[in-house]
């Protein structure tokens, strides 16, 4: 029983980093109906500003309070960073193909990712002691080890860290925040009118293409907030982590009806959660088998998704 309960504790705050992720595919699929294949290698590239600030500021060398200030400069940042490479993006790419058959936007979405990429390679090969004194460009990059590895539980058998707190701590933090955005502000209810239907939403005096930019704004924001968290809990990044997690980002969001934000939530959770168990039953080489069987399982019955609600097309 204690080793399925450590599963799920590590399932659970896995799927936090995954569920950040996700939002911003759900939330730009739900109002442009654009899968960003960039997304992933947006984290990946958040993930190595992080550590280049971390390698200017060194915060290791602070203590108490100042580590705590510091690291808030570096997510505040970070978040910054990545909204406005997303929004960046979206004004010189995306902005231009809004009337264009769907097929182009994918299609530069992904020429986006392979850009992305190879940025991270380049910036991986950067002449700076946090990056290997840039002699390995293609090898991971350590991550500093910044917050204690302490058990909460003591010499008990399941092991949660401060660590692991911290990760699930700012996620529901971050995830609150975004509801209440969402629900309860006037930005919350345009992005809401310009989901349902684009062309009302302009007739009734929303500024579209402003709430779009917003949307890339914040997606991108949380996936910085994400590429901090995950760098600090995995400790190694690398130029191909945007990809991997993107990957089960995705997931995340279509498993739990993509366009819906509880949905990208509940969906991140669940894959955190089975890869956890699959790795420690199963084997991890059987991760991915697992998790795309059961995709593909819950969408033969559920084709939007856990969460996700099925809407009439207007022909």
């Amino acid at each position: 029983m204690d080793l399925l309960l450590q599963q799920l504790l590590i399932g659970l705050t896995n799927g936090m980093v995954f569920a950040l992720i996700a939002l911003g595919y759900t939330m730009v699929y739900g109002i442009l109906e654009l899968i960003n294949f960039a997304h992933g290698d947006l984290f990946m590239l958040a993930a190595f500003f992080a550590l280049t600030l971390i390698g200017l500021i060194d915060p290791g060398a602070m203590g108490g309070p100042m580590l705590v200030v510091s690291l808030l400069g570096v997510v505040l940042l970070t978040a910054a960073f990545a909204g406005g490479l997303n929004w960046s993006v979206d004004r010189l790419v995306y902005r231009r193909l809004r009337n264009a058959p769907k097929l182009a936007p994918l299609v530069s979405a992904i020429g986006v990712s392979f850009i992305f990429q190879n940025v991270g390679l380049f910036w991986g090969g950067l002449p700076m002691d946090v990056m290997g004194g840039g002699t390995a460009a293609a090898a991971p990059k350590a991550f500093p080890n910044l917050i204690p590895d302490t058990n909460l539980f003591g010499d008990g058998g399941l092991r949660f860290t401060v660590k692991d707190l911290v990760v699930v701590i700012s996620s529901l933090v971050v995830m609150g925040a975004l509801f209440v955005l969402v629900r309860h502000t006037k930005l919350g209810k345009a992005m809401r009118a310009t989901a349902q239907n684009p062309t009302a939403a302009r007739l009734m005096g929303i500024d579209v293409d402003r709430v779009i930019g917003a949307t890339f704004l914040i997606g991108g924001g949380l996936a910085g907030v994400a590429a901090v968290i995950y760098g600090l809990y995995i400790n190694t990044i690398s130029f191909q982590s945007g990809y991997q997690n993107g990957l089960y980002a995705f997931t995340a969001a279509v498993l739990g009806g993509i366009g819906s934000i509880p949905g990208a939530v509940v969906g991140g959770l669940v894959i955190g959660v089975v890869r956890s168990i699959s790795d420690q039953f199963i084997g991890a080489e059987w991760q991915q088998a697992v998790l795309f069987s059961m995709l593909i399982l819950i969408l033969v019955f559920k084709p939007t998704g856990l969460l996700g609600s099925s809407a009439r097309e207007k022909v």
